[in-house]
């Protein structure tokens, strides 16, 4: 594996996190537009899902240089495809009441600030020019 990718604790935090990345991407696509949860029959909130926008589009940017930093640019795409090619099967597989509803963007609010809480962790140092 040392061949392919040096870093292989960089790696598997990547796959965690661009895995994140993607399994969050299929729980907010569920809340755009903001009318489509009414239609369904749920309650819906506008600010929560506009709120986990912004955290994903911060995640989706700290994962990507997180990964370009540290790892090989074969790795990245790899990594990212997989995780791309899989989440929506790991997805389908939860009930509908987890995939829709205030319950679920709040939760994913919570999961994605401590990704980005264990990113920073795990590549602070690397990560702070950035910020």
């Amino acid at each position: 594996m040392a061949a392919l990718e040096p870093n292989v604790i960089a790696l598997a935090w990547f796959a965690l996190f661009s895995t994140l990345c993607c399994v969050g991407f299929l729980i907010l696509s569920g809340s755009f537009p903001l009318s489509a949860a009414k239609e369904r029959g749920q309650a819906s909130s506008p600010a929560l899902a506009l709120l986990n926008g912004a955290l994903m589009l911060v995640l989706v940017g700290f994962t990507l240089a997180f990964g370009l930093i540290e790892l090989r640019v074969t790795s990245v795409i790899v990594v990212a495809g997989l995780a791309f090619l899989f989440a929506p099967a790991s997805f389908e597989i939860w009930p509908e009441r987890w995939k829709d509803g205030r319950a679920v963007l709040a939760i994913m609010a919570l999961a994605q600030m401590g990704a980005l809480a264990a990113l920073y962790q795990v590549g602070g140092e690397v990560l702070a020019p950035l910020v």
